[in-house]
């Protein structure tokens, strides 16, 4: 899944349509990555969501215990590949404190994105 950061457009050469070079960001891992399309076909857009679950456990595989809005628990999720949020996530679920995870997911892929101290438990 990417978030398009540049989009520049060429003229239209001897061999046919004007280009469009894309640069984006992959939302789940970082990675820049590029491409070059004739400005005449269609690119496709997915939809992406955010949502907020409190976080229950954390168990000893990596995965996670989410508190969904509706009283049940969602348990198909790992720790995020960000060291440094993973980092945020243990110190403070081992410290007490109340946290709220944001999950980022699209096209069937979802991962932790974002941390939120609601205060002490």
């Amino acid at each position: 899944m990417l978030q398009v950061v540049e989009v520049s457009t060429s003229k239209t050469g001897k061999h046919g349509h004007a280009k469009c070079h894309f640069v984006a960001i992959d939302i789940f891992n970082g990675k820049k990555l590029e491409d070059i399309v004739p400005s005449s076909h269609n690119c496709d857009i997915p939809h992406v969501n955010r949502t907020e679950y409190q976080l229950i456990d954390i168990s000893e595989d990596g995965f996670v215990s989410l508190l969904t809005s509706d009283g049940n628990t969602k348990d198909d999720l790992r720790l995020p590949t960000d060291e440094t949020l993973v980092a945020q996530i243990k110190e403070g679920f081992e410290s007490g404190k109340d946290l709220v995870v944001t999950v980022q997911s699209a096209m069937g892929e979802e991962q932790i994105c974002a941390l939120k101290d609601v205060g002490p438990k």
